[in-house]
C-alpha cells in the first residue's frame, strides 16, 4: 500500500469509507474489515450520522470478533450534523458525539474526528474548548474538518489549538471544480466560479490531507460515472488508462485522484471486499501528466 506523510502520521492513501457497511451482516462485516486490514487497509472513516449509528455499531463489534489490536488501526469518525435539523458545533455536541461514537465502536479512542460540515452558529472558542477536553482525556488523537473552506478553517484555527490535518472534500473527475476554478481563472465561463475559496490551494500551502470522498460519484449523490452513457468518454479514457496498467476503471479514477500533487486520500464507500480491493489497485499506479490531462479532458472540463 501507498501512503501519504500527514500531520496525523503516516496514512494510507486509500481510506475506508463505512458508510455502507450497515447494509452487512455481522459475519459479512467481519469479513470485510477482515480483508480491508489483510491488504493493508487499516484507515477507516466513519461518522455518528452514518446508518443512523448503526455502522460504528457494526463496524465496533467486527473489530471485537477479530480480536484486532487497536494500535493497527486507524479509525476516524466525524460530527456536528443532527439530520433533518441543524449543524451543531456546540461544545457539549461535539464531546457527546464522540462519547456516543467511542461505545458504539468499542473503543476508547478516536484516531481522528473531523468536524462534518460548516455551522453557521459556531463558536470558534466553543469548538477549541471540545477539542482541549477531547485531546487531555485521550479520547481523540487528531482533529479536522470536512466540507470547509479556508476561511471556515481558519475561524477555527483563531482559537483552537491544535493543527487541522485534513479536509475532507467531495472530489472526483467529474466532480473537480476545485480544479477547474482554477484551470479557468480569469475566464467568464461557469466552471471559473470559485465556489470553495480554492481549498485546494490552501490545504497545499498548509500541509492539510485532502480526503477525497465520493471519488466515483458526479453531482451530489446523482450517481457513479463508471458505465453511465453520459460518461462515454470519461469511460473510455479510464478504459485506455486501465488497459495500459492493468486495472479498473475505477482504479484508473482513483489513480487519477492520487496523481495531483496534494495530499491526497481516497475516501472508497463500497462495502464490497472485491470492488474495495478493485480502487485501491489505483493506488499502485501512477499515471502520466498526459494520461491525467486526457482524463480531465474527457470528463467534460476544457483546457483554455
Amino acid at each position: 500500500m501507498r501512503y501519504v506523510e500527514t500531520g496525523a502520521g503516516r496514512l494510507p492513501v486509500i481510506a475506508v469509507g463505512c458508510m455502507g457497511i450497515a447494509r452487512l451482516s455481522k459475519v459479512e462485516c467481519a469479513a470485510f474489515v477482515d480483508g480491508a486490514m489483510q491488504n493493508g487497509l487499516n484507515f477507516f472513516d466513519h461518522a455518528d450520522i452514518y446508518g443512523g449509528g448503526a455502522c460504528e455499531s457494526l463496524f465496533g463489534e467486527a473489530v471485537r470478533s477479530l480480536n484486532v489490536a487497536r494500535e493497527h488501526m486507524f479509525i476516524q469518525s466525524k460530527c456536528g450534523i443532527v439530520p433533518g435539523k441543524m449543524y451543531d458545533f456546540s461544545k457539549e455536541h461535539i464531546i457527546s458525539s464522540v462519547e456516543g461514537s467511542l461505545k458504539r465502536l468499542k473503543t476508547e479512542y478516536l484516531d481522528s474526528l473531523l468536524l462534518h460540515r460548516p455551522d453557521v452558529l459556531m463558536q470558534p472558542e466553543e469548538v477549541a474548548e471540545a477539542f482541549d477536553a477531547l485531546e487531555r482525556s485521550g479520547k481523540v488523537r487528531y482533529f479536522g474538518v470536512s466540507n470547509m473552506h479556508p476561511y471556515q478553517i481558519e475561524l477555527i484555527k483563531s482559537a483552537a489549538g491544535q493543527r487541522l490535518f485534513a479536509d475532507q472534500l467531495q472530489f472526483s473527475p467529474a466532480h473537480a471544480g476545485m480544479i477547474s476554478c482554477g484551470t479557468e481563472v480569469n475566464m467568464q465561463t461557469e466552471a471559473g466560479v470559485c465556489r470553495d475559496g480554492y481549498i485546494l490551494d490552501y490545504c497545499r500551502l498548509h500541509g492539510m490531507v485532502v480526503q477525497a470522498w465520493s471519488p466515483l460519484r458526479y453531482g451530489f449523490f446523482e450517481g457513479i460515472f463508471i458505465d453511465d452513457p453520459k460518461f462515454e468518454k470519461l469511460n473510455e479514457a479510464l478504459a485506455k488508462a486501465g488497459k495500459k496498467y492493468g486495472i479498473a476503471k475505477s482504479a484508473a479514477a482513483a489513480a487519477w485522484l492520487l496523481r495531483h500533487p496534494a495530499k491526497i486520500q481516497v475516501v472508497t464507500g463500497t462495502a464490497n471486499l472485491a470492488h474495495l480491493l478493485e480502487i485501491a489497485a489505483g493506488a499502485e499506479t501512477e499515471i502520466t501528466r498526459e494520461e491525467w490531462y486526457e482524463i480531465y479532458k474527457a470528463a467534460g472540463h476544457i483546457l483554455p
